[in-house]
């Protein structure tokens, strides 16, 4: 029985002015993919791999901005990416929910803790 074999990396370059919606402005498999990979390497910009939104991306034609249905998901990785070239400073990585209570503390308790404090 033959080993499967390892599929071809693909890769997708995205331009992200802040106004419009990003568009794709490079994507590949195999050699070529690695070359946009090295490239963007070489000029500081971060990588984020996520081979299912990759393949997606990837049936894009160039110059296509993407889709709303996949704003979410590029998002995620304009974000992410942002982070890691330090455009924003000071942000979580996920800023969504209540803030836990700390280890041991139930947040009920806490909550009627304040109470018994402010009158």
């Amino acid at each position: 029985m033959k080993g499967k074999k390892k599929p071809e990396p693909i890769a997708v370059a995205l331009f992200y002015d802040g106004r419009n919606a990003p568009r794709v402005t490079a994507k590949g498999e195999g050699e070529l993919a690695r070359r946009i990979q090295a490239e963007a390497e070489r000029h500081g910009v971060p990588l984020y791999e996520d081979a299912i939104l990759a393949s997606v991306l990837a049936q894009l034609d160039l110059g296509d901005e993407i889709p709303r249905n996949l704003y979410v998901a590029v998002a995620e990785v304009i974000a992410f990416t942002y982070l890691l070239s330090g455009k924003v400073t000071g942000v979580p990585l996920a800023a969504t929910g209540p803030a836990l209570p700390p280890p041991g503390e139930e947040a009920g308790n806490r909550d009627r803790e304040g109470e018994k404090e402010g009158g």
